[in-house]
C-alpha cells in the first residue's frame, strides 16, 4: 500500500504517489536553485510547471487517477533535466540524456501574433517566413474579390493554438525549457 499525497500543480488538483512527489519536489528545487540567480528564473520555473501540470493532465485523462514515479521520470525526459537548462536544446530533436523526441509540426492560429484571426501568424510560424508578407498577399487578394473568402475559411478550418504544448508544435519546437521560456 502506498501513500498518495494531493497536490496542486499549475492550479490543477492531483493525486501522487509520495515517492513520485517527492522526486519532482527534488527536481522542482534544482531547477529553482538553477535559476535562483536570473531575474526570469521565477517565470520560468512558473511555465515549467505550467508545462508539467498539461503533461500530466493529458497522462491521468485516461484510466489512470495517480501519478507515479514512472510518470515523473517521463515527464522529466521531455523537459530534460536541470543540468541541461543552460545548454541550448531547440536546435535538437534529441536530448541530452539519450531520450528522442521528434518534434510535432502542427498548423495553428497564433493568438500572440495576430491582426484580425491569427490566421497569418499561424501560417507564418508553420512556413517560417514573416506575417506581414502573408497579410500583404491577402491585402492583395482583397482586390481580385476572394481574398477574404479564403482568409475566413482559414479561419474557420485552422484551430486556435491554446496551450503552450500547441504554440511549440506550432512552430515546430520540442517542449525542452528553453522553448517554452521562448515562446510563453
Amino acid at each position: 500500500m502506498k501513500k498518495t499525497i494531493s497536490a496542486n500543480i499549475a492550479g490543477t488538483m492531483f493525486l501522487i504517489d509520495e515517492d513520485a512527489y517527492n522526486a519532482l519536489e527534488h527536481y522542482l528545487h534544482r531547477i529553482e536553485a538553477g535559476y535562483n540567480n536570473s531575474s526570469e528564473g521565477k517565470e520560468i520555473v512558473n511555465d515549467l510547471e505550467l508545462r508539467l501540470g498539461e503533461l500530466f493532465e493529458n497522462r491521468t485523462q485516461s484510466h489512470k487517477k495517480t501519478i507515479t514515479i514512472e510518470d515523473v521520470n517521463w515527464a522529466i525526459s521531455i523537459l530534460g533535466k536541470p543540468e541541461d537548462l543552460g545548454t541550448s536544446q531547440s536546435s535538437r530533436s534529441g536530448f541530452s540524456d539519450g531520450t528522442y523526441y521528434k518534434p510535432v509540426h502542427r498548423l495553428y492560429r497564433d493568438p500572440d501574433n495576430r491582426a484580425i484571426g491569427g490566421v497569418c501568424g499561424g501560417l507564418g510560424a508553420y512556413f517560417d517566413i514573416d506575417p506581414v508578407l502573408l497579410r500583404v498577399l491577402f491585402v492583395v487578394l482583397l482586390f481580385f474579390g476572394f481574398g477574404p473568402l479564403i482568409y475566413i475559411i482559414l479561419w474557420i478550418a485552422i484551430p486556435k493554438a491554446r496551450t503552450m504544448t500547441e504554440k511549440l508544435e506550432m512552430h515546430g519546437e520540442p517542449p525542452t525549457p528553453e522553448n517554452i521560456r521562448k515562446y510563453s
